[in-house]
């Protein structure tokens, strides 16, 4: 199964989060198919950039959000 979830990035305490679309079975910070977006909860207020083409193509396609990734989406208003 096809999830879209977060992965982290950044320095130790700095942390940024890109969000991007893997096989479920991977982990967090493994392989994944495609890159969609980016979260940085640091910056004031937390920056949201997604591309929602690309993110209604997975989830037309069965994709399943990941709970912070549906509450980001909901944030950035898909």
């Amino acid at each position: 199964m096809v999830r879209i979830r977060l992965t982290r990035m950044g320095a130790k305490n700095k942390p940024f989060y890109r969000i991007v679309v893997a096989d479920s079975r991977a982990r967090r910070d493994g392989p994944f198919i495609e890159i969609v977006g980016y979260y940085d909860p640091m910056k004031e207020p937390s920056e949201i950039k997604v591309d929602p083409e690309r993110v209604k193509y997975w989830l037309e396609r069965g994709a399943q959000p990941s709970d912070s990734v549906k509450r980001l989406l909901q944030r950035a208003g898909l």
